[in-house]
């Protein structure tokens, strides 16, 4: 009997929880839209690029520090890796597919540091207008940085997938070369030459490059 009391005691607020939470689930914010997500992370990334002395001067600790805060949270590397991979990814295992990821983690890195270091004071990012339909789950989103003392501006677009926890991007694009696209052939010759730990080896020799360079 006081099991049961004690049920009855509590049932008032159960019943009070309940009908919350479609109130709860309906005040919860909308997600981000991709062109708006675009240009937030932009918006920030250039004001830091503009302001901050150690980056006009070349220093890619400091390039490093704002994409790994700025941009990488929002980038969905397996995706990127099994695209640029193609077929072979299902035939990688679970190992190899998390060293391909963290390798094309650092080419990714210095394809969007290798543009964040042009940013000069005075530069204004235009972003272009999204064709896309409201209920579209994969969109292009474009912009255009327009630099001091630059004829023509750096474009870069963005390839983005909307998921639950909202909008990622996967591929990238910079002066009309896409990421995915660019590296998708030299992945498959090298596979098929080396297999995918010949392609781990070159892409690692690749990074120790990049970061060198």
């Amino acid at each position: 009997m006081k099991t049961l009391h004690r049920r009855l005691y509590f049932l008032p607020a159960l019943v009070v929880f309940a009908l919350m939470l479609p109130a709860m689930a309906f005040a919860q914010e909308p997600l981000e839209a991709p062109d708006a997500l675009i240009a937030r992370i932009s918006t920030e990334v250039i004001d830091i690029a503009q302001n901050d002395s150690s980056i006009q001067k070349g220093d890619m600790n400091q390039i490093a520090k704002v994409i790994e805060e700025k941009v990488m949270p929002y980038v969905d590397f397996e995706k990127t890796t099994s695209l640029t991979v193609g077929r072979f990814w299902r035939q990688a295992t679970p190992a190899q597919r998390a060293e391909l990821s963290k390798l094309f983690h650092d080419l990714l890195f210095y394809t969007y540091a290798s543009a964040i270091s042009t940013i000069k004071q005075g530069s204004v990012l235009q972003l272009q207008p999204l064709r896309a339909r409201p209920d579209a789950t994969d969109v292009i989103v474009n912009t255009r940085i327009r630099i001091p003392r630059t004829p023509e501006p750096l474009t870069i677009s963005y390839r983005l997938e909307k998921r639950s926890d909202g909008w990622k991007m996967y591929d990238v694009g910079v002066m009309g070369i896409w990421l995915v696209e660019s590296y998708r052939t030299t992945f498959a010759n090298e596979i098929e030459r080396n297999g995918i730990d010949g392609l781990i080896k070159v892409l690692r020799e690749k990074s120790q490059s990049l970061k060198k360079g």
